[in-house]
């Protein structure tokens, strides 16, 4: 399909799943031939190369965001760092900092990321998950349990978990690929540095 013949709701559909600009949304859909999923995928890949491009900047800008919950039973602040005081200022960055407080509030994950957790759980979880592989055949069990923490992991930190406002669409993003989308738009590098969750009486 040429890039003439992408209908131009279609293009607009893109954007507004994407946030991406236009002749990303249509080249995306020229390559692959008008199907809008598939060029949700390419464009969240493309997002994903330019921000490993640009995580090695410093990013030492940003904001402190808050949520509160439950008439004020449950408050979580985080912290997303950016390179630029302007970029800071956005409300695209605000927008997904409040975002990440909002996931934070719903989803309560431990660490930021896989590399926060340290090496003592993650050996512990695997002797866990190792006993309860025992009776698996032997050349199998190293995968089950290299499996099961991933899925552990995946749910107790915040970047490998899905952002719960996408619900559970097939098209459903982690917060890693969230942070990637909104470093991609503004073109710094995005990291969110810590959180902390306050639960009423704990």
């Amino acid at each position: 399909m040429s890039t003439a013949q992408i209908p131009a709701a279609l293009v607009k559909e893109l954007r507004d799943k994407t946030g991406a600009g236009m002749m990303d949304c249509k080249k995306a859909l020229t390559e692959t031939g008008g199907d809008l999923d598939k060029a949700v995928t390419l464009l969240r890949k493309q997002g994903l190369a330019a921000a490993q491009k640009r995580a090695g900047r410093d990013a030492n800008e940003g904001t402190v965001a808050s949520y509160i919950h439950q008439g004020g039973r449950l408050g979580v602040l985080v912290e997303v760092n950016c390179e630029t005081d302007f970029v800071a200022r956005t409300d695209r960055f605000q927008q997904f900092a409040h975002d990440v407080a909002l996931n934070v509030a719903a989803m309560k994950p431990r660490y930021v990321s896989s590399d926060d957790v340290a090496e003592e759980y993650k050996a512990k979880e695997r002797e866990v998950y190792a006993d309860q592989a025992k009776d698996k055949p032997e050349s199998a069990r190293e995968k089950i349990v290299e499996g099961k923490l991933a899925k552990h992991l995946s749910e107790i930190c915040l970047l490998q978990q899905p952002f719960f406002r996408d619900g559970t669409e097939k098209n459903q993003r982690t917060m890693e690929e969230l942070r990637a989308e909104a470093s991609s738009e503004l073109g710094e590098n995005i990291t969110i540095r810590r959180f902390e969750i306050f639960q009423l009486g704990e």
